[in-house]
């Protein structure tokens, strides 16, 4: 089993920047794709950003957000940079053991409780 913790949301103006980690317990997750989702009030959880043998991100935050392993070997980090008032949402980590462009919730086998990320404009 794997327990993945988030941290990091919180409240940021439009254009600026917040930084996300989620910690994993239980197993080495070094060999694991990472993944980040966000779910919007009254949206459906979406993809946001992954980590496994390369990274993937969606089209609404290429460019702006960058996802790395943390210096604790069993964390994820998701920088956000260039907020966006769309960006509010709760961030998903989660977390599946193997690698490939994972995109969809189904794919990921451990799931975080979520952390509030709020973008004023």
């Amino acid at each position: 089993q794997v327990q993945l913790v988030e941290s990091g949301g919180g409240l940021a103006q439009a254009g600026g920047s917040l930084r996300l980690s989620c910690a994993a317990s239980g197993r080495t997750v070094r060999t694991y794709t990472m993944g980040w989702f966000r779910q919007a009030p009254g949206k459906e959880r979406e993809f946001v950003s992954a980590i496994g043998d390369r990274t993937y991100y969606s089209d609404s935050v290429k460019d702006r957000f960058t996802i790395s392993r943390g210096n604790a070997k069993n964390t994820v980090d998701l920088q956000m940079n260039s907020l966006k008032p769309e960006d509010t949402a709760v961030y998903y980590c989660a977390a599946v053991r193997g690698s490939g462009r994972l995109t969809r919730e189904y794919e990921y086998d451990y799931w975080g409780q979520g952390t509030q990320v709020t973008v004023s404009s």
